[in-house]
């Protein structure tokens, strides 16, 4: 999703940020002038966090800010976010990563949208 000059990749309910064989990222040219590939987490050829990955590559092709916005409960999903911000080079394209929870977030919704994640999802602000 994009907000004005903001790239926002939604958790909710999905279990992780997928995963992609190495061969899918190594077309993205210039790829290793963000990430420090022996940072990035790699298993047995396949990419893990694969959605923040190309997020953050398209954020600095676009020279955007990109941000995760995932449930708080979740500190795996916190971990691989902080496993691929640690991977990318550059300081000034690391201060336009961020991260938001949706208890973060549903304190400033408006109370229908905020009963809704409450009701739904256990998440209130």
């Amino acid at each position: 999703m994009k907000l004005g000059g903001l790239l926002v990749e939604a958790k909710l309910t999905e279990g992780d940020f997928q995963r992609a064989p190495m061969r899918l990222l190594e077309r993205y040219r210039g790829w290793e002038e963000v990430f420090d590939a022996e940072r990035l987490v790699v298993w047995d050829g396949v990419v893990q966090s694969w959605q923040l990955v190309r997020c953050v590559l398209v954020a600095r092709a676009c020279e955007l800010r990109f941000a995760v916005l995932c449930d708080g409960r979740r500190p795996d999903l916190r971990e691989r976010w902080f496993e691929v911000m640690g991977a990318v080079r550059a300081a000034e394209l690391r201060t336009r990563l961020g991260m938001v929870t949706w208890q973060e977030l549903a304190g400033a919704l408006p109370g229908r949208v905020g009963r809704f994640l409450e009701e739904k999802y256990g998440i209130g602000g």
